[in-house]
């Protein structure tokens, strides 16, 4: 497995790590109980994203920033492509990322495999402890694997990988654990809204 594409993957992933906690601040010192501090989370508005060469589209809270890489491998130069939104209301990071391969390389090895060897580098890279995982398929049945981990800090991830035009897609939500249950059903959502598009 291409382990600098991966490593590159991962540290694109936590660009934004320091999320802002939310902070209580009164106009004048009182003599009062301190009270735990609830995040107050404000819903961004979402919109479809079609990625540039039209190949995916996804739910998104905005439109994100485009970072492309160009990794160095034995296999020859291999782009990665790497969409990402921030919203300023949440604890959240919103991603989407691929990689294209030689057309050979897939064909030498199956998608289970390339995306086990993601899930392992993904894993021991951030030093997290995997919570769940399990196969997937997309809306048009090219394989897929879903994950999530959570790491020393308590950032929770949840990523859906899948294989197909010779690609290995990655869809990530991160939160801080505090809005972990809080966005839950907004991040299913998210990764439920992401199609990959069959080329003609």
């Amino acid at each position: 497995m291409n382990s600098k594409i991966l490593l590159s993957l991962i540290a694109a992933t936590f660009l934004s790590s320091g999320y802002a906690v939310a902070g209580v601040h009164s106009p004048k010192p009182t003599i009062t109980e301190k009270r735990p501090i609830i995040p107050q989370v404000v819903q961004p508005k979402w919109r479809e994203f079609t990625a540039p060469d039209g190949h995916f589209t996804v739910l998104m809270p905005g439109m994100p920033k485009r970072k492309t890489q160009i990794q160095k491998t034995y296999m020859g130069e291999i782009k990665l492509e790497i969409f990402l939104i921030q919203p300023p209301e949440q604890e959240a990071a919103y991603i989407v990322t691929y990689n294209e391969f030689p057309h050979s390389y897939v064909q030498m090895n199956s998608p289970q495999k390339i995306m086990d060897e993601a899930q392992y580098v993904e894993l021991t890279t951030t030093k997290s402890r995997l919570l769940n995982q399990r196969n997937i398929r997309s809306s048009n049945f090219h394989p897929g694997k879903e994950i999530e981990y959570v790491n020393a800090i308590g950032k929770v991830t949840k990523t859906r990988m899948f294989i197909a035009h010779n690609r290995l897609y990655k869809v990530m939500a991160i939160t801080s654990k505090k809005q972990h249950e809080t966005l839950n059903k907004t991040i299913t959502g998210y990764l439920n809204s992401f199609n990959l598009v069959v080329r003609p």
